[in-house]
């Protein structure tokens, strides 16, 4: 069995899972790349931040899968929000990776207090318009930064990545994307950092599936509707957190992990609302 692909409002397309690329980087980065390509993702998330658009371009290259089966994304960082410079960083991100294009751009942080996230928008449409980006889309935007890029330039995101795990599931953010057609990525899919694993719901389900918690955890993304994209440069767990298509959560499951988000479950310390990355 295999798990369907996400059509985006642009009509391109991505895979249910993906691949989270940060800390690989170099020549085993690129190889641990290139193996979870081959082991049968077909999406690799990377950002200019993350220093390896370069090995994610070579994995590309070093997998012999074609290149028109693969999605790599990459993210506009905040210093370069002013149109001609995200212009510019957009072209440097293809030109790292020795692709033609990248199928996915996202701007990283809105970084509201700069108050530049429309003119980085409007120089991610002429990108997409010129043909260096097949899909574009946003990072960590709110309801109301969504709505502020669409009022000016009528061009809503294809994807909107955040923040998402069962301790802090976002449904108000998952129905702001969802009414402008937008697919909710989810970083930190399995709650890096927490003690998830250990919880008593999760391990109960994973006991009652005879599934791991990352499995569990994972399926419950696929059946809210986000996409996931956990990162592993193991290839056994590379390959658990992918074989998740052959079972599926009841709704009373569903609303077990639902019931466990917190108001306060952001694991990273950084608001959209405040926080400023460059």
């Amino acid at each position: 069995m295999t798990l369907p692909d996400h059509t985006l409002n642009d009509g391109t397309t991505l895979p249910a899972v993906g691949l989270g690329t940060y800390g690989l980087r170099g020549i085993e980065g690129a190889e641990a790349m290139a193996a979870a390509l081959g082991e049968g993702y077909r999406l690799l998330d990377s950002a200019v931040n993350y220093e390896n658009e370069g090995a994610v371009g070579k994995a590309v290259r070093m997998s012999g899968v074609p290149r028109e089966e693969i999605r790599v994304t990459s993210k506009l960082p905040g210093r370069h929000h002013k149109k001609a410079a995200a212009l510019i960083a957009i072209e440097e991100s293809v030109l790292r990776t020795g692709l033609d294009y990248l199928d996915l751009y996202l701007i990283h942080w809105p970084n509201p207090n700069q108050g530049l996230f429309v003119e980085a928008w409007e120089a991610m449409i002429e990108a997409r318009e010129r043909g260096l980006l097949r899909s574009i889309g946003v990072s960590n935007f709110l309801p109301a930064h969504l709505d502020l890029i669409v009022e000016k330039t009528g061009v809503a995101p294809s994807v909107n990545q955040v923040e998402l795990h069962p301790y802090f599931n976002q449904p108000e953010q998952r129905e702001a994307d969802k009414s402008h057609g937008i697919v909710t990525q989810a970083w930190c899919p399995l709650g890096k950092g927490s003690d998830l694993f250990d919880d008593d719901v999760i391990t109960s389900l994973a006991e009652k599936h005879n599934r791991t918690p990352a499995q569990i955890v994972l399926r419950w993304h696929i059946q809210l509707g986000t996409l996931p994209i956990p990162k592993s440069s193991s290839s056994a767990r590379r390959k658990e957190n992918r074989d998740i298509a052959d079972f599926t959560l009841d709704d009373a499951d569903m609303d077990k992990i639902n019931g466990l988000t917190k108001p306060d479950g952001r694991l990273f310390d950084a608001d959209p609302a405040t926080h400023e990355e460059f």
